[in-house]
Protein backbone atom coordinates (compact mmCIF):
# COMPACT_ATOMS: atom_id res chain seq x y z
CA UNK A 1 0.00 0.00 0.00
CA UNK A 2 1.48 3.34 -1.05
CA UNK A 3 2.02 6.07 1.52
CA UNK A 4 -0.63 8.81 1.44
CA UNK A 5 0.83 12.16 0.49
CA UNK A 6 1.13 15.01 2.95
CA UNK A 7 -1.33 17.88 2.59
CA UNK A 8 0.42 21.10 3.61
CA UNK A 9 -0.98 24.40 4.90
CA UNK A 10 0.65 27.15 2.84
CA UNK A 11 -1.52 30.19 3.57
CA UNK A 12 -3.78 31.62 6.30
CA UNK A 13 -6.50 34.25 6.24
CA UNK A 14 -8.94 35.39 8.93
CA UNK A 15 -11.25 38.21 9.93
CA UNK A 16 -13.17 38.23 13.20
CA UNK A 17 -14.27 40.46 16.04
CA UNK A 18 -10.68 40.51 17.35
CA UNK A 19 -9.00 41.56 14.12
CA UNK A 20 -9.28 42.14 10.39
CA UNK A 21 -6.34 39.91 9.45
CA UNK A 22 -4.10 37.16 10.81
CA UNK A 23 -1.63 39.52 12.53
CA UNK A 24 -4.39 41.39 14.40
CA UNK A 25 -6.05 38.14 15.48
CA UNK A 26 -2.75 36.76 16.77
CA UNK A 27 -2.08 39.95 18.73
CA UNK A 28 -5.51 39.77 20.39
CA UNK A 29 -5.11 36.07 21.23
CA UNK A 30 -1.74 36.60 22.87
CA UNK A 31 -2.79 39.74 24.74
CA UNK A 32 -6.11 38.37 26.02
CA UNK A 33 -8.30 40.86 24.16
CA UNK A 34 -11.85 39.62 23.52
CA UNK A 35 -14.21 40.89 20.82
CA UNK A 36 -17.56 40.82 22.62
CA UNK A 37 -19.43 44.08 23.16
CA UNK A 38 -22.88 45.66 22.90
CA UNK A 39 -24.31 45.38 19.39
CA UNK A 40 -23.15 48.20 17.15
CA UNK A 41 -24.01 47.18 13.58
CA UNK A 42 -26.78 44.65 14.09
CA UNK A 43 -30.15 46.24 14.83
CA UNK A 44 -32.12 44.08 17.25
CA UNK A 45 -34.68 44.35 20.03
CA UNK A 46 -32.04 42.56 22.14
CA UNK A 47 -29.36 45.17 21.48
CA UNK A 48 -28.87 46.15 25.11
CA UNK A 49 -29.34 42.62 26.46
CA UNK A 50 -27.27 40.19 24.40
CA UNK A 51 -23.57 40.92 23.74
CA UNK A 52 -22.16 39.79 20.40
CA UNK A 53 -18.74 39.59 18.75
CA UNK A 54 -19.07 41.76 15.64
CA UNK A 55 -16.45 42.59 13.05
CA UNK A 56 -15.97 46.31 13.65
CA UNK A 57 -16.27 47.40 10.02
CA UNK A 58 -19.31 48.56 8.06
CA UNK A 59 -20.36 46.84 4.86
CA UNK A 60 -18.95 49.82 2.92
CA UNK A 61 -15.56 49.36 4.59
CA UNK A 62 -15.64 45.60 4.02
CA UNK A 63 -16.54 46.10 0.37
CA UNK A 64 -13.57 48.41 -0.02
CA UNK A 65 -11.20 45.81 1.45
CA UNK A 66 -12.73 42.98 -0.59
CA UNK A 67 -12.90 44.87 -3.88
CA UNK A 68 -16.56 43.92 -4.24
CA UNK A 69 -19.73 46.04 -4.56
CA UNK A 70 -21.43 47.03 -1.29
CA UNK A 71 -24.63 45.29 -2.41
CA UNK A 72 -22.92 41.92 -1.90
CA UNK A 73 -23.94 40.20 1.34
CA UNK A 74 -21.85 40.71 4.45
CA UNK A 75 -21.24 36.96 4.55
CA UNK A 76 -19.57 37.12 1.12
CA UNK A 77 -17.58 40.26 1.99
CA UNK A 78 -16.09 38.62 5.08
CA UNK A 79 -15.33 35.52 3.03
CA UNK A 80 -13.57 37.43 0.27
CA UNK A 81 -11.34 39.34 2.69
CA UNK A 82 -10.14 36.24 4.55
CA UNK A 83 -9.78 34.11 1.40
CA UNK A 84 -7.80 36.82 -0.39
CA UNK A 85 -5.45 37.11 2.59
CA UNK A 86 -4.91 33.34 2.63
CA UNK A 87 -4.10 33.25 -1.09
CA UNK A 88 -1.72 36.20 -0.78
CA UNK A 89 -0.04 34.56 2.21
CA UNK A 90 0.46 31.34 0.25
CA UNK A 91 2.13 33.17 -2.64
CA UNK A 92 0.66 30.79 -5.19
CA UNK A 93 -0.47 31.55 -8.72
CA UNK A 94 -3.79 29.74 -8.52
CA UNK A 95 -4.29 29.61 -12.29
CA UNK A 96 -1.15 27.48 -12.65
CA UNK A 97 -2.71 24.60 -10.69
CA UNK A 98 -5.95 22.64 -10.45
CA UNK A 99 -7.49 24.77 -7.73
CA UNK A 100 -10.68 24.37 -5.75
CA UNK A 101 -12.65 26.76 -3.55
CA UNK A 102 -14.49 24.88 -0.81
CA UNK A 103 -16.38 27.26 1.42
CA UNK A 104 -18.91 26.89 4.21
CA UNK A 105 -21.61 29.11 5.61
CA UNK A 106 -24.96 28.77 7.33
CA UNK A 107 -26.71 32.12 6.84
CA UNK A 108 -26.01 32.88 3.18
CA UNK A 109 -27.09 36.39 2.22
CA UNK A 110 -29.73 36.58 4.93
CA UNK A 111 -28.50 39.97 6.13
CA UNK A 112 -29.56 41.54 2.84
CA UNK A 113 -32.84 39.63 2.81
CA UNK A 114 -33.68 40.93 6.28
CA UNK A 115 -33.18 44.50 5.07
CA UNK A 116 -35.26 43.86 1.96
CA UNK A 117 -38.25 42.07 3.47
CA UNK A 118 -39.97 44.75 5.63
CA UNK A 119 -40.33 47.10 2.67
CA UNK A 120 -41.47 44.27 0.43
CA UNK A 121 -44.25 43.46 2.89
CA UNK A 122 -45.43 47.04 2.66
CA UNK A 123 -45.24 47.17 -1.14
CA UNK A 124 -44.76 43.95 -3.10
CA UNK A 125 -43.80 45.93 -6.20
CA UNK A 126 -41.02 47.80 -4.38
CA UNK A 127 -37.56 46.88 -3.22
CA UNK A 128 -34.32 46.13 -5.03
CA UNK A 129 -34.09 42.47 -6.01
CA UNK A 130 -30.29 42.74 -5.99
CA UNK A 131 -30.63 42.44 -2.22
CA UNK A 132 -32.05 38.91 -2.37
CA UNK A 133 -30.39 37.22 -5.36
CA UNK A 134 -27.52 36.04 -3.16
CA UNK A 135 -29.73 34.77 -0.34
CA UNK A 136 -28.84 31.08 -0.52
CA UNK A 137 -25.58 29.67 0.84
CA UNK A 138 -24.12 28.61 -2.50
CA UNK A 139 -24.40 32.10 -3.96
CA UNK A 140 -21.98 33.41 -1.31
CA UNK A 141 -19.38 30.85 -2.38
CA UNK A 142 -19.83 31.59 -6.08
CA UNK A 143 -19.37 35.35 -5.61
CA UNK A 144 -16.05 34.81 -3.83
CA UNK A 145 -14.86 32.07 -6.19
CA UNK A 146 -15.39 34.48 -9.08
CA UNK A 147 -13.45 37.19 -7.22
CA UNK A 148 -10.57 34.74 -6.70
CA UNK A 149 -10.72 33.50 -10.29
CA UNK A 150 -11.22 29.88 -9.19
CA UNK A 151 -13.17 27.75 -11.65
CA UNK A 152 -11.79 24.19 -11.46
CA UNK A 153 -13.92 23.12 -8.49
CA UNK A 154 -16.33 25.21 -6.41
CA UNK A 155 -18.67 23.86 -3.75
CA UNK A 156 -20.46 24.87 -0.55
CA UNK A 157 -20.80 22.95 2.70
CA UNK A 158 -23.44 23.75 5.31
CA UNK A 159 -23.40 21.39 8.29
CA UNK A 160 -24.00 23.92 11.07
CA UNK A 161 -21.05 24.55 13.40
CA UNK A 162 -18.82 21.88 11.83
CA UNK A 163 -19.26 23.32 8.32
CA UNK A 164 -15.85 24.85 7.69
CA UNK A 165 -13.95 22.03 9.40
CA UNK A 166 -15.66 19.74 6.90
CA UNK A 167 -14.68 22.11 4.06
CA UNK A 168 -11.05 21.85 5.07
CA UNK A 169 -10.89 18.10 5.19
CA UNK A 170 -12.83 17.74 1.94
CA UNK A 171 -10.10 19.84 0.34
CA UNK A 172 -7.43 17.59 1.84
CA UNK A 173 -9.20 14.45 0.64
CA UNK A 174 -9.44 15.80 -2.90
CA UNK A 175 -5.73 16.65 -2.92
CA UNK A 176 -4.82 13.20 -1.63
CA UNK A 177 -6.99 11.60 -4.31
CA UNK A 178 -5.22 13.58 -7.03
CA UNK A 179 -8.32 15.60 -7.95
CA UNK A 180 -6.86 18.99 -6.94
CA UNK A 181 -3.41 20.49 -6.46
CA UNK A 182 -4.56 23.43 -4.35
CA UNK A 183 -7.67 23.99 -2.23
CA UNK A 184 -8.68 27.30 -0.67
CA UNK A 185 -10.90 25.95 2.10
CA UNK A 186 -12.74 27.41 5.07
CA UNK A 187 -15.91 29.26 5.85
CA UNK A 188 -17.75 32.45 6.68
CA UNK A 189 -20.84 33.68 8.51
CA UNK A 190 -22.27 37.10 9.32
CA UNK A 191 -24.52 37.98 12.22
CA UNK A 192 -28.22 38.30 11.38
CA UNK A 193 -31.36 38.92 13.39
CA UNK A 194 -32.74 35.54 12.33
CA UNK A 195 -29.71 33.74 13.79
CA UNK A 196 -29.74 35.77 16.99
CA UNK A 197 -33.45 35.21 17.53
CA UNK A 198 -33.17 31.51 16.76
CA UNK A 199 -30.41 30.91 19.29
CA UNK A 200 -32.24 33.07 21.82
CA UNK A 201 -35.33 30.88 21.39
CA UNK A 202 -33.18 27.88 22.26
CA UNK A 203 -32.27 29.75 25.48
CA UNK A 204 -28.54 29.20 25.03
CA UNK A 205 -27.33 32.81 24.69
CA UNK A 206 -25.42 34.42 27.54
CA UNK A 207 -26.43 37.93 28.60
CA UNK A 208 -22.87 38.37 29.87
CA UNK A 209 -19.57 37.51 28.20
CA UNK A 210 -19.42 33.73 27.78
CA UNK A 211 -17.34 31.50 30.09
CA UNK A 212 -16.53 28.27 28.23
CA UNK A 213 -15.78 25.23 30.43
CA UNK A 214 -16.73 27.09 33.60
CA UNK A 215 -18.88 25.31 36.19
CA UNK A 216 -21.28 28.29 36.17
CA UNK A 217 -21.39 28.84 32.39
CA UNK A 218 -24.64 30.31 31.12
CA UNK A 219 -24.47 30.04 27.33
CA UNK A 220 -22.71 31.36 24.25
CA UNK A 221 -22.16 34.72 22.58
CA UNK A 222 -22.71 34.80 18.83
CA UNK A 223 -19.97 36.15 16.61
CA UNK A 224 -19.17 36.63 12.94
CA UNK A 225 -16.16 36.33 10.69
CA UNK A 226 -14.36 34.15 8.17
CA UNK A 227 -11.31 31.94 8.03
CA UNK A 228 -9.49 30.12 5.22
CA UNK A 229 -6.43 27.96 4.78
CA UNK A 230 -4.68 27.20 1.51
CA UNK A 231 -4.05 23.46 1.26
CA UNK A 232 -1.43 22.24 -1.19
CA UNK A 233 -0.08 18.94 -2.45
CA UNK A 234 3.52 17.81 -2.00
CA UNK A 235 4.21 18.79 -5.61
CA UNK A 236 2.97 22.33 -5.09
CA UNK A 237 4.73 22.67 -1.72
CA UNK A 238 8.05 21.82 -3.36
CA UNK A 239 7.72 24.90 -5.61
CA UNK A 240 7.05 27.43 -2.84
CA UNK A 241 9.62 30.02 -1.84
CA UNK A 242 8.48 29.77 1.79
CA UNK A 243 8.13 26.19 2.98
CA UNK A 244 5.00 25.34 5.00
CA UNK A 245 5.37 24.89 8.74
CA UNK A 246 2.34 22.65 9.20
CA UNK A 247 0.17 20.04 7.57
CA UNK A 248 -3.35 18.70 8.00
CA UNK A 249 -2.51 15.21 9.17
CA UNK A 250 -5.85 13.88 10.39
CA UNK A 251 -9.58 14.43 10.21
CA UNK A 252 -12.87 12.70 10.90
CA UNK A 253 -16.59 13.38 10.90
CA UNK A 254 -19.08 11.48 13.04
CA UNK A 255 -22.73 11.75 13.99
CA UNK A 256 -24.43 10.31 17.06
CA UNK A 257 -27.90 11.43 15.82
CA UNK A 258 -28.88 12.24 19.41
CA UNK A 259 -30.89 15.46 18.98
CA UNK A 260 -31.51 18.25 16.50
CA UNK A 261 -29.64 20.87 18.53
CA UNK A 262 -27.95 19.04 21.44
CA UNK A 263 -24.95 16.75 21.79
CA UNK A 264 -25.39 13.37 23.47
CA UNK A 265 -24.73 13.75 27.21
CA UNK A 266 -21.77 11.36 27.10
CA UNK A 267 -20.33 12.91 23.94
CA UNK A 268 -20.51 9.85 21.68
CA UNK A 269 -20.17 11.78 18.43
CA UNK A 270 -17.43 13.98 19.89
CA UNK A 271 -15.43 10.92 20.93
CA UNK A 272 -15.86 9.20 17.56
CA UNK A 273 -14.67 12.31 15.71
CA UNK A 274 -11.57 12.75 17.88
CA UNK A 275 -10.71 9.05 17.74
CA UNK A 276 -11.11 9.02 13.96
CA UNK A 277 -8.94 12.10 13.45
CA UNK A 278 -6.14 10.67 15.60
CA UNK A 279 -6.31 7.36 13.75
CA UNK A 280 -6.13 9.14 10.39
CA UNK A 281 -3.08 11.06 11.59
CA UNK A 282 -1.43 7.91 12.96
CA UNK A 283 -1.20 9.48 16.41
CA UNK A 284 -2.06 8.48 19.95
CA UNK A 285 -3.78 10.80 22.44
CA UNK A 286 -0.42 11.33 24.20
CA UNK A 287 0.96 12.90 21.00
CA UNK A 288 -1.44 15.86 21.12
CA UNK A 289 0.10 19.00 22.63
CA UNK A 290 -2.93 21.31 22.49
CA UNK A 291 -6.67 20.97 21.94
CA UNK A 292 -8.63 23.92 20.59
CA UNK A 293 -11.90 22.76 22.12
CA UNK A 294 -15.28 23.47 20.55
CA UNK A 295 -16.04 25.16 23.88
CA UNK A 296 -19.13 27.23 23.19
CA UNK A 297 -20.03 27.94 26.82
CA UNK A 298 -23.39 26.15 26.85
CA UNK A 299 -24.10 23.61 29.56
CA UNK A 300 -24.68 20.74 27.14
CA UNK A 301 -21.84 21.38 24.69
CA UNK A 302 -19.05 21.82 27.22
CA UNK A 303 -20.17 18.89 29.35
CA UNK A 304 -20.45 16.52 26.35
CA UNK A 305 -17.11 17.55 24.88
CA UNK A 306 -15.47 17.41 28.29
CA UNK A 307 -16.65 13.87 28.95
CA UNK A 308 -15.41 12.75 25.54
CA UNK A 309 -11.99 14.33 26.17
CA UNK A 310 -11.85 12.73 29.63
CA UNK A 311 -12.56 9.32 28.09
CA UNK A 312 -10.03 9.63 25.26
CA UNK A 313 -7.18 11.40 27.03
CA UNK A 314 -7.47 9.79 30.49
CA UNK A 315 -4.18 10.34 32.28
CA UNK A 316 -2.64 12.36 29.44
CA UNK A 317 -4.52 15.67 29.34
CA UNK A 318 -2.87 18.15 26.98
CA UNK A 319 -3.19 21.92 27.25
CA UNK A 320 -6.57 23.05 25.94
CA UNK A 321 -8.55 26.24 25.55
CA UNK A 322 -11.61 27.74 23.88
CA UNK A 323 -10.87 30.63 21.52
CA UNK A 324 -14.62 31.25 21.33
CA UNK A 325 -14.01 33.18 24.55
CA UNK A 326 -12.44 35.77 22.19
CA UNK A 327 -14.43 35.54 18.96
CA UNK A 328 -17.80 34.30 20.12
CA UNK A 329 -19.36 31.40 18.26
CA UNK A 330 -19.00 32.21 14.57
CA UNK A 331 -21.16 29.24 13.49
CA UNK A 332 -20.23 28.02 10.00
CA UNK A 333 -16.95 29.95 10.14
CA UNK A 334 -15.80 28.67 13.52
CA UNK A 335 -14.01 25.51 12.38
CA UNK A 336 -11.90 27.42 9.87
CA UNK A 337 -11.15 30.39 12.14
CA UNK A 338 -9.99 27.91 14.77
CA UNK A 339 -8.00 25.98 12.15
CA UNK A 340 -6.09 29.21 11.48
CA UNK A 341 -5.53 29.56 15.24
CA UNK A 342 -4.32 25.94 15.44
CA UNK A 343 -1.69 26.59 12.77
CA UNK A 344 -0.67 29.81 14.55
CA UNK A 345 -0.27 27.84 17.79
CA UNK A 346 2.18 25.52 16.00
CA UNK A 347 3.98 28.35 14.23
CA UNK A 348 4.32 30.57 17.30
CA UNK A 349 4.77 27.81 19.88
CA UNK A 350 1.96 29.06 22.10
CA UNK A 351 -1.23 27.88 23.80
CA UNK A 352 -3.85 30.61 23.72
CA UNK A 353 -5.60 30.97 27.08
CA UNK A 354 -9.32 30.69 27.68
CA UNK A 355 -10.75 33.91 29.05
CA UNK A 356 -13.00 34.47 32.07
CA UNK A 357 -12.69 30.97 33.59
CA UNK A 358 -13.44 31.24 37.31
CA UNK A 359 -14.48 27.75 38.43
CA UNK A 360 -13.51 24.65 36.40
CA UNK A 361 -16.30 22.16 35.64
CA UNK A 362 -16.38 19.98 38.75
CA UNK A 363 -17.25 16.71 37.02
CA UNK A 364 -14.20 16.89 34.72
CA UNK A 365 -10.67 15.78 35.70
CA UNK A 366 -9.04 18.69 33.86
CA UNK A 367 -9.40 22.44 33.35
CA UNK A 368 -8.77 24.64 30.33
CA UNK A 369 -5.66 26.80 30.19
CA UNK A 370 -6.13 30.34 31.52
CA UNK A 371 -2.68 31.87 30.99
CA UNK A 372 -0.62 32.26 27.85
CA UNK A 373 1.68 29.27 27.65
CA UNK A 374 4.80 29.14 25.49
CA UNK A 375 5.77 25.61 24.51
CA UNK A 376 6.85 23.46 21.61
CA UNK A 377 3.72 22.31 19.80
CA UNK A 378 3.90 19.47 17.30
CA UNK A 379 0.25 18.41 17.05
CA UNK A 380 -3.00 20.34 17.62
CA UNK A 381 -6.48 18.81 17.76
CA UNK A 382 -9.24 21.23 16.75
CA UNK A 383 -12.87 20.32 17.51
CA UNK A 384 -16.03 21.53 15.76
CA UNK A 385 -19.30 20.01 16.93
CA UNK A 386 -22.56 21.12 15.32
CA UNK A 387 -26.32 20.84 15.45
CA UNK A 388 -27.80 17.50 14.51
CA UNK A 389 -24.81 15.72 16.05
CA UNK A 390 -22.51 16.62 13.15
CA UNK A 391 -19.12 16.33 14.85
CA UNK A 392 -15.74 16.96 13.19
CA UNK A 393 -12.17 16.99 14.44
CA UNK A 394 -9.01 18.09 12.64
CA UNK A 395 -5.37 17.38 13.51
CA UNK A 396 -2.68 19.84 12.46
CA UNK A 397 0.96 18.77 12.69
CA UNK A 398 4.30 20.53 12.56
CA UNK A 399 6.50 19.67 9.56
Amino acid sequence: MSKEQTVYISGLGVISAIGNNVAENLDALTSGRAGMRTMQRLQSAHKQILPVAEVQLSNDALAGLAGLPEEVSRTALLSAIAAQEAVADAGIELAAWRTGFISANSVGGMDKTEDFFPGFLQDASGGDLKMVVNHECGAVTEVVADALGIKDFVTTISTACSSSANSIFLGARMIRQGLLDVAVAGGTDALTRFTLNGFNTLMILDQEYCQPFDENRRGLNLGEGAGYVVLVSERVAATLARKPVSALSGWANANDAHHQTASSPEGKGNLLAMEGALKKAGLSPADIDYINVHGTGTSNNDSSEGRAIAALFAGHYPAMSSTKSYTGHTLGASGAIEAVYAVLAIREGVVFPSLRLQTPIQELPFAVTTVLEKKEISHVLSNSFGFGGNCSSLVFSKV
